[in-house]
């Protein structure tokens, strides 16, 4: 067991943005395209944040044509470039799974001012 967690401390990145659920981030994500490579900003509400050491995930949702979008990414994947925090969300929840059912201006998080 001891060899396990040796392996899971090798994989784990250090500079990694300090976020929470309810924030509006932006996740740079590299994305593979026949031999090139780019990255893809993906912006919105981080509705939940899950696991811990390298198996930690938090998941995005977002509104694209009035469609809801979520997207999980694990927070030590090395296809994440950066996670740029947009705006501090005030929630008293730790899931924000309400906000798949809400759509406009009901959808939206108050912003917290004083961090």
């Amino acid at each position: 067991m001891d060899l396990i967690k040796s392996i899971e401390l090798e994989q784990l990145k250090s500079d990694v943005t300090p976020f929470n659920v309810g924030d509006t981030v932006k996740v740079h994500v590299r994305i593979k395209e026949g031999n090139r490579e780019r990255i893809q900003i993906f912006e919105g509400i981080v509705i939940k944040k899950q696991g811990g050491s390298n198996r930690a995930t938090f998941t995005v949702r977002k509104i694209s044509y009035g469609v809801g979008v979520e997207r999980t990414f694990p927070v030590h994947s090395p296809k994440i470039e950066k996670i740029e925090v947009v705006r501090k969300g005030k929630v008293r929840r730790a899931k924000l799974y309400y906000l798949r059912g809400r759509t406009g201006k009901a959808s939206k998080v108050k912003e917290l001012r004083n961090y």
